[in-house]
């Protein structure tokens, strides 16, 4: 026997999970009875929610890119002392 669960979600978020799921050939209540029951299989709750990047890490992440890109990072190492040593020179 089926029931009803009335929950509250922001509605961009329940937007965003119905795209997921149809991009899975899914309905967002089998998404979510599909959780429930691994949950219950597993007696695990697993969440991720990723928190958005700041403009100031937008920044960081394109500054460093571009060091990459010119070449100006260093030169990845195989062990510490490598990179000890490429430090003193």
């Amino acid at each position: 026997m089926n029931t009803v669960i009335s929950i509250k979600v922001d509605k961009d978020v329940k937007e965003a999970a119905q795209e997921v799921a149809r991009s899975a050939g899914l309905t967002l209540s089998s998404l979510v009875n599909a959780y429930l029951r691994q949950v219950v299989a597993t007696r695990r709750i697993e969440l991720y929610a990723p928190e958005p990047m700041t403009p100031r890490l937008e920044e960081l992440i394109a500054e460093v890119e571009s060091e990459l890109n010119a070449g100006k990072a260093s030169k990845p190492f195989e062990n510490v002392d490598d990179f000890l040593a490429d430090l003193k020179q």
